[in-house]
């Protein structure tokens, strides 16, 4: 004879009712997640209202024609204006370069401090 019998001496009726149906077990918890979604229905149909009001605002904009006047952007365009724009601005200046460097970008064989 074991040292722990199999069967309890005070079984109850949950115990052997979740023995012969092990699903019985996971019904709470799918209760619970049903019940759930129906309880948080009322919360996102507000998200979603307001979601809605948003749009309607902007609908309510366009209605009255204030993106009429705006023109339509075109990216040619203004690579266009800004190239024509940049031409008539600017003149390439010379800088005068400090004593002892040559035009032509050669370094001198000594640094110009030290042949004075």
């Amino acid at each position: 004879m074991p040292a722990f019998p199999n069967n309890p001496l005070n079984r109850s009726s949950l115990n052997s009712t979740l023995r012969k149906y092990p699903a019985l077990f996971g019904m709470p918890f799918v209760l619970l997640i049903v019940g759930a979604s129906f309880a948080l229905t009322p919360f996102t149909q507000t998200r979603y209202d307001l979601q809605n009001q948003r749009t309607s605002s902007v609908s309510k904009e366009e209605e009255l024609g204030l993106n009429k006047r705006k023109k339509k952007f075109d990216i040619r365009e203004e690579y266009y204006r800004i190239q024509s724009a940049a031409d008539q601005e600017w003149e390439p200046k010379r800088i005068e370069r400090p004593k002892g460097v040559p035009d032509w970008g050669v370094p001198p064989a000594q640094p110009p401090s030290e042949r004075q």
